[in-house]
């Protein structure tokens, strides 16, 4: 890959566009395409079904036109559950992703349910499952030249230090070092790229407000009441230690992605800028960590 100030992709959930039913206001494709290639963006995840073209020639086109890379998508799976195959939906995402020459697949453990405010509890059966299953999915994903990377999130069955723990001793899989839904659910990233960095294949870069962070975790109030009300800041302007986890990847050798996803649910249409505002602040401190 190149330098890494020219690594820094954007994800489509930083505009407020999202897989969650009900999420909020969903601007189009083409106004946050173009907004990533503005501010200087080299690659986008692939968002949400729908979002951008399913046909492999209209997709390699509208990135194309804006003159980005597709570095990957984020992807919920249900692992834990004997009544549902992942592979079946893996066989459906590959097409498209191959024909995108995206090469990371961003696994969440799903829960099953809607949204992320709430999940099922897990038993010894179930973890057996979805670690056997993170594995499936990550060989067979690895045969068609894809990294599939777990993602710790809140309200899916992969959110505690624990059970990200967990998922280092007990499977093989890689990890989305995603600063903020770590925190969130009550790790440092900060500790855990100093841990364990070569575990770490891919990166989802957000600052939080801890304040809210502890609310969340403590259950008095869902994870979207808080995205709704402001716990994601832009990089630099939150708790998380954004600099040392920069370092830690650098001292490694991380070169993969540095993916500016910051949750954002938008009410209505907005007036000014809207996103691009905070996107362009947290591109821009990044990319001074990255050229330090």
């Amino acid at each position: 890959m190149t330098d890494a100030v020219h690594r820094i992709a954007g994800a489509p959930i930083s505009w407020g566009v999202c897989e969650v039913p009900d999420w909020g206001y969903q601007l189009p494709a083409d106004q946050v395409l173009s907004q990533m290639s503005e501010i200087g963006l080299s690659a986008t995840e692939l968002g949400p079904d729908g979002f951008l073209p399913a046909d492999p020639d209209e997709l390699a086109k509208t990135l194309a036109a804006h003159d980005l890379h597709a570095v990957g998508g984020f992807t919920p799976f249900v692992l834990h559950r004997d009544d549902i195959d992942p592979m079946i939906e893996l066989d459906r995402l590959l097409p498209g992703f191959i024909a995108a020459t995206a090469d990371v697949m961003v696994l969440s453990a799903d829960s099953g349910q809607t949204g992320y405010d709430s999940r099922p509890d897990l038993d010894e059966a179930g973890w057996h499952r979805l670690l056997h299953n993170l594995d499936r999915v990550a060989a067979h994903a690895a045969e068609h030249g894809i990294r599939a990377v777990l993602h710790p999130h809140v309200g899916t069955m992969v959110e505690t230090g624990p059970e990200v723990q967990r998922v280092l001793d007990g499977s093989a899989v890689s990890l989305c070092l995603d600063t903020g839904h770590l925190l969130i659910g009550g790790t440092d990233p900060a500790v855990l790229a100093g841990q364990v960095p070569d575990r770490i294949a891919h990166t989802h870069f957000k600052d939080v407000d801890l304040t809210y962070a502890r609310k969340v975790r403590a259950g008095r109030l869902t994870y979207t009441e808080a995205v709704r009300e402001g716990m994601y800041r832009p990089l630099g302007t939150g708790d998380v230690d954004v600099a040392a986890i920069v370092g830690h990847l650098r001292g490694n050798g991380y070169d993969g992605w540095y993916t500016l996803e910051q949750d954002t649910i938008l009410t209505e249409p907005p007036t000014g800028e809207g996103p691009v505002a905070d996107v362009r602040t947290s591109v821009d401190y990044l990319r001074s960590l990255l050229a330090g």
